[in-house]
């Protein structure tokens, strides 16, 4: 665990920098430290890494800027975010490792009373889709353990992210009609899709076979 312990201590500390001085060298410390676990890795590991940069940047850029539910400190996003979710994703699948699957769906009960109490109180009515989503990753994708643990780990990172002020969400979901808790109680929603989008695409990757020469 010492791995999830530098993730965590690198998103705590750095968003708390970024917010209250400056970016520059959350970005620097976060960047650097990617670089560092990608010559050290083994190659499946370099491939969802990159795989990971691949999709987050321009979702990222997408929910921010042209979808607009959240907005960030400064406006353009941080450079340091592709790489944070990294370390998130990886974090959540080393700390899924001690949830059985069998119990996936049972750790999410916590969040259906809250869930319920946004949609009769009107805060937030996005969240019974979110749930939604969180469920049926949890029940049918093919790591469980993993988006029941992606939903409680990305909420603490939110939590902390929005108390510090380093990006704020919309109260109205723009598009939809919907409203929003700043942040979403399953905002993790968006972090199980990411994860199976990686997965998926590196197992698709992995499983190409070399075209031979026929001599």
């Amino acid at each position: 665990m010492r791995r999830v312990a530098l993730y965590g201590a690198s998103i705590a500390i750095g968003l708390f920098v970024s917010a209250n001085y400056s970016e520059i060298p959350v970005n620097i410390w976060c960047i650097g430290l990617f670089i560092w676990l990608f010559f050290k890795a083994e190659r499946k590991e370099r491939i969802e890494m990159i795989t990971v940069l691949a999709l987050a940047t321009p979702m990222e850029l997408f929910f921010s800027e042209i979808w607009l539910i959240y907005e960030y400190q400064r406006g353009l996003m941080p450079l340091f975010v592709p790489v944070g979710h990294w370390f998130l994703f990886d974090s959540g699948r080393r700390i899924s490792q001690y949830l059985l699957k069998e119990k996936a769906l049972l750790s999410l009960m916590p969040f259906i009373p809250l869930v319920m109490y946004g949609l009769w109180s009107g805060g937030d009515t996005s969240g019974i889709f979110l749930l939604a989503m969180v469920l049926a990753f949890t029940k049918w994708g093919p790591q469980p353990s993993l988006y029941a643990t992606m939903a409680w780990v990305a909420l603490a990172m939110e939590l902390w992210g929005t108390h510090l002020g380093n990006w704020t969400w919309d109260n109205q979901v723009p598009w939809t009609g919907l409203t929003a808790w700043n942040p979403p109680l399953l905002v993790g929603a968006f972090y199980c899709l990411g994860d199976l989008l990686v997965n998926l695409s590196v197992a698709k990757f992995e499983t190409k076979v070399p075209l031979e020469a026929n001599l």
